[in-house]
């Protein structure tokens, strides 16, 4: 089976539909009022078989003006084009415009199909050809065979078969590796199967059972059953024509223009940078903020368009944008897109999205222009260096980058793999990476910031993880935060201890201010072991602030010379063992001892004995028995 679609172009009833049915046997007109009036109205879908009998699809597009945006829809995806002229008329209006789309879109291979050949002479026939060979002289059409036919008596359509079989031997299959991609151009239920939906996969594969993304909307869908060529299968390939039947989702909920792809690969957005280019055609200058029709996919939405290094743009003239849709929009870098006019409707031009979820920019800025020729024009390693050290505090996976970048997800491995070599990147762990700048960037901030802390809390063993991390940037997440210390720890360029982080050495040091105010704490807490002085009464005699206070109690609860039994009560470890050694003297004769006897042991009252008393049994020393306490066993 050839993974191939061939797309129809060219104007209103020059027997694009009637040529299709030659070739494959299928009317692809389903519609009732199109086949009233004799025009394609909607997209119609074939599969027809090559002379070598390899299966390839056929979409054929409408060619009536006023269904140009269902032409557009079709025509995103193929891989050759099958231009129809009518022998009787030649080229028509819409005849040029298909063929802007098809060039604007990117197609590079085709034939022409020269119809209605019964219906004029040689003579004329000739003349037509001429003229058919001087319009195409300047497009990727200029030296593709032109075949005479006539869909009426068949003559020269095997002589077609034979030259589309000798072009598509010249295409590259798409890759089937990748993230799955599959623009919906058309939703509709079947009889106990419920939602379907048909589209070309744009990259990837898919297959019976697995759960997709439907986008914008970010519902997840499982494929029941899949087809292809009308024939049931368990996977579809990039490049093949896909029935999907779906579940999990009503057809009110998917409309021509959705996407379906691999979960969680794609964003939708309201902005879009690309390079744009002006059909030399056109005859209206685009101007900044002109709001246009945007297609891409199977999608139209209605956009502005900021020309991001001029006012203007002229017919012939090409320069970078920045595509601002009103509704939210899903695609790809390197994605083609055409724009049209709003009204009247009319083609302008198209062009290719250089970054598929971008930022608001700024005209007119040395700095975001040069930051897109890089996105557009620089090699794999600059471009995946740009995208590293545009965020340097971020950490970067390698799906991500392949999913920014347009590329598959091995050829973005080997590049890091070799910019890894070559010091530029940093591997934190699998596939996840940033550069060596941001890198250095992020561990002199960490390093910076320990400093800091050390001098500004000189009693302390260092902050916590989270502390630290949202001093120095509140952009950066936990997970690249962690990834960093472990980075500079293996360097040994911090310690982390006790969950706590510290430079390397570091210890509690207290200065000659603190040590004065810890002889004193030692000195009021000596003279009343068992009635302490508050948290407030020795602020007061050292003449601190508070926090100061509560730092130096920090330390000293930390260096095991005090015991914090509430906030407000703190008792020297001295005075608890000295009371432990009470209690054992009284239980060697006692059995069972009151609040009251505790209290008059230690010469104390109430407001301590009760404290102390918890504390003994929060350690397991006592424990409590109704109103008493027994010493614990």
């Amino acid at each position: 089976m050839k993974r191939l679609i061939l797309g129809t172009a060219g104007h209103i009833d020059h027997g694009k539909t009637t040529l299709v049915k030659a070739l494959t046997g299928i009317e692809t007109d389903r519609l009732k009022e199109e086949k009233q009036r004799g025009i394609s109205i909607e997209l119609g879908f074939a599969p027809f078989v090559l002379p070598d009998g390899q299966k390839a699809a056929i979409v054929d597009v409408p060619g009536h003006e006023r269904f140009i945006r269902h032409m557009l829809a079709g025509a995103f995806g193929i891989d050759l084009v099958m231009l129809v002229i009518a022998a009787d008329e030649g080229v028509m209006p819409q005849t040029r415009e298909h063929m802007d789309i098809i060039e604007l879109l990117g197609v590079k291979s085709g034939i022409i199909a020269l119809t209605k050949k019964d219906m004029v002479d040689d003579e004329w026939l000739m003349l037509v050809e001429e003229e058919v060979r001087e319009y195409l002289s300047a497009t990727i059409l200029a030296d593709a065979a032109i075949i005479p036919v006539s869909a009426v008596s068949g003559e020269g359509i095997p002589e077609l078969l034979q030259e589309i079989q000798k072009v598509a031997e010249g295409i590259k299959e798409r890759p089937v590796y990748g993230k799955a991609r599959l623009p919906v151009d058309r939703v509709f239920t079947k009889a106990g199967f419920g939602t379907v939906v048909t589209g070309t996969l744009w990259s990837g594969q898919i297959e019976t059972g697995e759960t997709l993304e439907l986008l914008p909307s970010g519902k997840k869908v499982k494929i029941r059953t899949l087809q292809v060529h009308n024939d049931k299968v368990d996977k579809a390939y990039a490049g093949q024509r896909v029935a999907v039947n779906l579940q999990g989702v009503d057809i009110a909920d998917i409309e021509r223009g959705n996407w379906l792809s691999t979960p969680a690969y794609l964003t939708p957005t309201y902005r879009m940078d690309a390079r744009l280019r002006i059909l030399s055609s056109s005859s209206r200058v685009l101007k900044n903020w002109n709001r246009i029709r945007f297609h891409l996919g199977t999608d139209e939405t209605m956009a502005r368009v900021v020309l991001l290094d001029g006012d203007e743009l002229h017919p012939g003239q090409e320069g970078y944008v920045q595509i601002v849709m009103e509704k939210p929009v899903v695609g790809h870098k390197g994605d083609p897109f055409v724009i049209r006019y709003y009204s009247p409707v009319s083609t302008i031009g198209g062009g290719t999205i250089i970054d598929a979820n971008a930022s608001k920019q700024k005209r007119f800025r040395e700095e975001t222009l040069n930051q897109l020729i890089v996105k557009e024009e620089g090699n794999l390693s600059e471009m995946i260096l740009y995208e590293l050290e545009a965020n340097p505090q971020d950490v970067i996976s390698v799906d991500e980058l392949a999913r920014r970048l347009g590329n598959d997800e091995d050829r973005i491995r080997q590049e890091l793999g070799q910019m890894s070599i070559e010091n530029k990147v940093v591997e934190l762990k699998k596939d996840e990476y940033m550069s060596t700048f941001g890198l250095g960037q992020l561990a002199d901030k960490i390093i910076m910031a320990l400093q800091e802390y050390h001098l500004k809390y000189p009693l302390r063993q260092g902050p916590s993880r989270e502390e630290i991390r949202s001093r120095f940037s509140k952009n950066v997440n936990s997970k690249t935060f962690n990834l960093i210390l472990k980075e500079l720890e293996a360097d040994k360029k911090i310690e982390i201890q006790d969950q706590q982080i510290r430079m390397p050495g570091h210890e509690p040091s207290p200065g000659e201010r603190e040590l004065q105010v810890i002889q004193l704490i030692k000195s009021r807490m000596k003279e009343n072991l068992f009635t302490p002085p508050s948290v407030e009464s020795l602020r007061e005699a050292a003449g601190i602030e508070e926090d100061d206070l509560m730092e130096i109690l920090a330390y000293l609860t930390k260096e095991k010379v005090l015991v914090k039994i509430n906030p407000d009560m703190y008792f020297l470890q001295n005075a608890l063992e000295e009371g432990k050694n009470r209690l054992n003297q009284y239980f060697e004769q006692e059995k069972e001892l009151s609040l009251a006897t505790f209290r008059d042991m230690l010469n104390t009252t109430r407001k301590y004995a009760l404290p102390l008393l918890e504390y003994y049994d929060k350690i397991r020393f006592t424990h409590r028995v109704g109103d008493a306490r027994i010493k614990t066993k």
